[in-house]
């Protein structure tokens, strides 16, 4: 069974510097971790066709195990679309020996101009089965709340 899975904020920022914080590792690696992680890149390519691995370690493994080990989590990402100041489709995989984080979950980050800066919608459509629904909403706002503090400083 597949599921899709939606968050959205107004970000006080031109659609343009939106965009650049979504395809920027270094914007990317400050922002993207949800609370209680960090990451770190192993590569970064954003072009359509390119890709990166993201290792996301939690602050505290104890709290919340880790999809690759203990205390992480790594995902390998593809760029499938990138349209500059519209959207970034991106399809990720979890890098993880338990059935329930296997498939390809895409990501859609949507970016539209309303008054006072822009709206970002996140979907994720087929979220695998081992990911609550409640744990990746709150980690989808997390990462909008950090994209904001981010931008908005």
């Amino acid at each position: 069974m597949t599921r899709t899975d939606t968050a959205a904020r107004v970000i006080a920022a031109p659609a343009e510097r939106v965009y650049a914080a979504l395809v920027d590792p270094d914007a990317l690696v400050a922002w993207l971790p949800p609370e209680g992680m960090s990451g770190r890149f192993e590569r970064f390519d954003a072009r359509p066709g390119g890709s990166y691995r993201l290792v996301l370690t939690y602050d505290d493994a104890a709290d919340a195990p880790g999809k690759t080990t203990d205390g992480s989590d790594v995902v390998e990402t593809r760029f499938v679309e990138l349209v500059p100041g519209v959207r970034v489709v991106t399809a990720t995989d979890f890098v993880s020996d338990d059935p329930a984080f296997a498939g390809t979950m895409t990501m859609t980050w949507a970016l539209t101009p309303v008054d006072g800066g822009t709206r970002v919608d996140i979907r994720a459509d087929d979220v695998p089965g081992g990911i609550s629904a409640a744990d990746h909403a709150a980690g989808m706002g997390s990462s909008l709340a950090n994209l904001a503090a981010h931008l908005e400083r």
